[in-house]
């Protein structure tokens, strides 16, 4: 996976510790979490999300072609209106996630970070006659988050994606620093994911693995739209909405606050009845510490797990509750 070369020229900024991992290239934080966490949730600041990936679409074909290729309705998508989409496997397995806004001439999306150059591959063998051409913007745009509230003025002639959890900025590169001296204060990237838990919104790759299907994290409706034609994977999002369930689930935990260490992604989740030597039923996707709730996390459970059963993650014991109805 490939992700941007450039380390952020935010990662300056005073207090700055990099982040690690998938997000690398950002900062964790600037030396305060709690802090930058109620900035965020007091609606001022922002998140400097550059490392994600920048995709531009255009072309007269641009939504009607997207329309064919993703799980939502995008073929009369409204200009600046925003919209989450996926790509699925033929088997109705999530490949990629897809945050919209079309401006007019141009649908734009920002992605996981390094997943650009492999959507775009996938893109460019979906072209065929379609009047559409397709770039890889990443080292041209960075995405900055402003939080749900914020009054701040985004830069005149910027892209804005706007959502109920904030706006997300199409910034040119080149004006991440003026942008930073005039929008601060700045807020890390463990504060955003902070509030992304909280709020039970899944990422690609941390609340999904090779075989998560859409119904598991939540996301029909969101991300996923019911009454369209046909797309890659769609025979499988159809018979389990209406013939079945998923053999997973997504919760929420109450983390045990006494214990020092949070659980890693893919750390086991088991009963607390079975003890740390029970049967795996599930595992963490992502754990953080929030600013009012302590320790708190997603993981994905088989769908039987009990809804008021208490858990075991990792080593720590928690409480859940329920995201993904049984």
């Amino acid at each position: 996976m490939q992700r941007h070369s450039k380390l952020s020229p935010l990662l300056s900024l005073p207090g700055a510790v990099p982040a690690e991992g998938r997000d690398e290239g950002v900062a964790a934080h600037y030396g305060d979490l709690f802090r930058e966490q109620r900035t965020l949730a007091d609606g001022t600041g922002f998140v400097d999300l550059s490392h994600r990936g920048v995709v531009a679409v255009t072309g007269a074909d641009r939504l009607s072609w997207l329309h064919l290729l993703l799980t939502q309705h995008v073929s009369a998508l409204p200009v600046g209106q925003a919209t989450d989409a996926l790509i699925l496997s033929a088997n109705g397995h999530i490949e990629h996630a897809l945050y919209l806004v079309d401006d007019g001439e141009t649908v734009w999306a920002h992605v996981e970070p390094g997943t650009q150059a492999e959507l775009i591959a996938y893109l460019e063998s979906m072209k065929f006659f379609y009047r559409v051409d397709v770039a890889d913007r990443t080292d041209d745009f960075a995405v900055v988050h402003l939080p749900a509230g914020s009054i701040a003025a985004a830069p005149e002639g910027v892209v804005v994606r706007e959502t109920a959890h904030g706006r997300d900025l199409f910034l040119p590169r080149a004006d991440l620093e003026s942008f930073a001296a005039s929008h601060g204060p700045a807020a890390g990237i463990l504060a955003y994911e902070a509030l992304r838990v909280e709020q039970h919104r899944p990422r690609l790759g941390f609340e999904t693995d090779h075989r998560t299907i859409p119904h598991e994290i939540g996301v029909i409706g969101s991300a996923v739209h019911l009454q369209k034609g046909c797309y890659r994977g769609q025979e499988t999002v159809a018979r389990v909405h209406n013939l079945g369930k998923p053999p997973r689930r997504l919760v929420f935990l109450h983390l045990d606050g006494s214990e020092v260490h949070l659980p890693a992604h893919g750390d086991p989740v088991r009963l607390a009845a079975d003890g740390a030597e029970g049967r795996q039923l599930g595992f963490v996707t992502t754990a953080v510490r929030h600013h009012e709730l302590g320790p708190i996390a997603l993981a994905l459970v088989k769908r039987n797990v009990p809804v008021d059963a208490e858990l075991i993650a990792g080593t720590t014991a928690a409480a859940q509750e329920t995201i993904v109805e049984p």
